[in-house]
């Protein structure tokens, strides 16, 4: 899709690779961190700034971004976003990453998702969650896995959905690999994904690998039993 101006908060893993994969696909990207002007940071993340992706305030990203993606600890989220207030917030498109853990390894988020916490908390910002059920490397290179995998959508915004899926494709996801589940409840699922990931990767010894939804020969006959 045409460049557009992405923020992102968070200088971690994620953060960091998908500030990358997006400038080189020609979106104008900056990335947000609380401490903007340390050189230490600033050092880390040469090869993004000579990419052209700019550092800034986890503020100074959120005013640049037509879509603001949230790629801190889940259990931070709505802090950040709050000190970045409602109103710099509002019209936006949050493209939600997070996932939050206790300190045991349990979810943070049990019952209602980090998403709907965002998207209640913001009711004039469009949440939309994404790319929390694989981890940072297949998330910009789906083709580094033996076959097709499926990333979901969760949110009430159509127009935004659409967004999101256009950024999702220009990480290299095919549009049809891209599976909208519907409102913003539905990032329960993918954010509960988080428990049954770190099992699998366990069980093979690789974080690097994804899901595949596969329906069953002729499409099925509809839910049921």
């Amino acid at each position: 899709m045409s460049g557009m101006r992405i923020g992102i908060l968070g200088t971690g893993n994620v953060g960091r690779a998908l500030a990358a994969a997006w400038a080189r696909t020609g979106h104008e990207v900056v990335l947000g961190s609380r401490r903007p002007d340390d050189q230490e940071l600033r050092a880390e993340l040469g090869e993004l700034t000579a990419a052209g992706v700019r550092i800034d305030s986890s503020a100074g990203a959120a005013a640049h971004a037509e879509v603001l993606v949230n790629a801190t600890p889940g259990t931070d989220s709505v802090a950040l976003l709050t000190a970045i207030g409602a109103p710099t917030l509002a019209g936006k498109v949050v493209l939600d990453v997070g996932v939050g853990f206790l300190a045991d390894g349990s979810l943070s988020h049990p019952v209602v998702s980090l998403g709907e916490e965002i998207q209640q908390a913001f009711p004039e910002t469009r949440v939309v969650k994404t790319l929390c059920t694989v981890d940072r490397k297949v998330m910009v290179a789906p083709d580094s896995l033996e076959g097709p995998g499926t990333v979901f959508l969760s949110g009430e915004d159509t127009a935004a959905k659409k967004t999101v899926r256009g950024l999702v494709t220009d990480l290299g996801w095919s549009d049809d690999a891209v599976l909208d589940l519907g409102g913003i409840a539905t990032a329960r699922g993918q954010e509960h994904f988080a428990l049954l990931f770190i099992g699998i990767a366990q069980a093979t010894g690789t974080y690097e690998f994804g899901i595949r939804v596969v329906l069953p020969t002729g499409g099925g006959s509809g839910l049921g039993h």
